[in-house]
């Protein structure tokens, strides 16, 4: 069933606060630059400003930490540094001649929080510096948690090129001087492991389990991955943990959805009871304690792993029939006196009363163009609409993803500030680990900098920036990551031979 969901709701209501941050992981704050004078950012930072001389990057740049109180006790940094000098190489062989002068030597990163802990709302901003004069020649940056210092490494590695002449690593037009933080705290972007297994690396609202299949471990409920389509096609406590500790290590926080009561069909595959009946399995049996007493186990295996305090836990599309054509759960509502809007309502605030229990904030799914009704309302607002910001939409285009405004039809401050971003959804009815990358890229790039860089700066015509895209789904497709041709819809194929920048 197609979802046609379209917005997150933070359920304030219940005195809810919002969790952990989401943001893009490969959109953080990205510079691709020509080799003239005319410079390309995307997303285009808060302030940027830029020289005319020509750096050479020392093939053994090392990175300090001067005047920094962050100890980087779990090598985050360190691990992010490494990962940003082999970015800069891209596989090339760096052997030409050492200059003599303007060779970048290192990268001195300040930090002025100890912690590292991923929240919500977290300072994300940075300053970075790349002088042309001084002994050592070294980039400075500055940020106040090593989270705005990650950002900034992405930068500076997009600054930097291969030079096929002189064969060394190259930076122009510094000198460089960059601050930036970005616009919304919230840059979501979902992935659907239920409909398609998926060999996942990097998460970030991971929806899970739907009515397809049940494919991670659950330790206090273990039949309950019995819903999974393969023996092999699941995910189990480790993985998770795994791709919790990667995602973090990158600045990003992976928040899981258990899509309740609807799209529930899996799991009776190990637990029928959870079924109403044989013949009608789906939404799940609201009569039947032990239906929440599975939801309470789930919720508190996922706080072992999930430890950002923040749950999806859906709510949308539940056709309520099989309630009231199932005996025992019509003589339930009868005896309580409900009817089927009643029971969704005492089911998903049930829920949510579980959730909170176990420490964490909730969202659930409204409809579409809700969002000036609820910040109206003093909640706050995750902007997803189907038809500008969901991924397995093909024939969305990126041009309606760079001009969806959030804010749209808010034009008071106050409900403006509920607002906390937004997010792209690459539901996985039709998309699997043979065509995700090119699915989500880079329309999701587009998406990004609306979500990122300041009002003011973004174009209100898309093709003023179609050149920076394009420069950048190149960049991706440098790093290895498979994004489609800027022309045309999602997921297309290249329309004829020719350079990079141009498809």
């Amino acid at each position: 069933m197609k979802r046609r969901i379209s917005y997150h709701l933070a359920n304030m209501a219940q005195a809810l606060s919002l969790g952990l941050l989401l943001a893009f992981l490969a959109i953080q704050s990205c510079i691709a630059i020509e080799l003239t004078d005319h410079i390309d950012l995307w997303p285009m930072p808060t302030s940027v400003s830029h020289g005319t001389q020509r750096l050479y990057v020392s093939k053994d740049i090392t990175m300090s930490m001067e005047g920094s109180t962050y100890p980087d006790g779990k090598g985050i940094l360190k691990d992010a540094f490494q990962r940003v000098v082999d970015l800069i190489k891209l596989n090339h062989v760096v052997d030409g001649a050492n200059p003599s002068s303007f060779v970048l030597t290192g990268v001195n990163v300040v930090v002025h929080s100890p912690e590292d802990e991923l929240k919500f709302g977290v300072d994300e901003s940075y300053n970075l510096s790349v002088p042309t004069a001084g002994y050592p020649l070294r980039v400075q940056i500055e940020a106040q948690t090593v989270f705005g210092a990650l950002h900034a490494l992405q930068t500076f590695s997009q600054l930097c090129y291969f030079d096929f002449t002189s064969k060394l690593i190259e930076l122009i037009s510094a000198p460089w001087r960059i601050s930036d933080t970005p616009r919304f705290p919230y840059r979501g972007l979902l992935i659907d492991t239920s409909r398609h297994y998926l060999p996942v690396t990097n998460v970030l609202h991971w929806h899970i389990v739907d009515a397809q299949s049940f494919p991670i471990e659950i330790p206090s409920y273990p039949k309950l991955w019995n819903g999974s389509y393969s023996f092999s096609e699941r995910y189990t406590t480790s993985d998770a943990v795994d791709i919790v500790r990667y995602a973090e290590n990158r600045g990003v926080n992976v928040m899981a959805e258990i899509d309740v009561p609807g799209h529930a069909l899996s799991w009776g595959v190990g637990y029928p009871s959870l079924w109403p009946s044989d013949s009608c399995k789906e939404p799940l049996d609201v009569s039947n304690n032990f239906t929440f007493g599975v939801i309470d186990g789930i919720l508190s295996d996922f706080s072992k792993v999930f430890k950002f305090k923040f749950v999806h836990l859906g709510g949308d599309e539940v056709n309520t029939s099989c309630w009231t054509a199932t005996p025992h759960i019509k003589k339930w509502l009868d005896d309580n006196q409900m009817n089927v809007s009643d029971a969704y309502r005492y089911f998903v605030l049930r829920s949510q009363k579980l959730a909170i229990s176990h420490g964490y904030d909730v969202i659930n799914w409204l409809g579409e163009d809700v969002a000036p009704k609820v910040v109206a309302a003093g909640l706050r607002c995750i902007v997803s609409n189907q038809d500008k910001w969901y991924l397995d939409h093909l024939d969305a285009t990126w041009e309606g993803f760079y001009t969806n405004e959030p804010l749209k039809g808010i034009d008071d401050p106050e409900q403006q500030s509920l607002v906390i971003g937004g997010e792209v959804c690459m539901w996985g009815e039709q998309i699997d680990a043979s065509d995700i990358e090119q699915t989500i890229w880079p329309r999701a790039a587009a998406a990004a900098e609306r979500l990122w860089t300041p009002i003011e700066k973004i174009a209100e015509d898309p093709r003023l920036v179609t050149s920076r895209l394009a420069r950048f789904r190149c960049l991706l497709n440098q790093r290895g990551v498979a994004a489609a041709p800027v022309a045309g819809y999602g997921r297309t194929a290249p329309y004829e031979p020719g350079p990079c920048v141009r498809q």
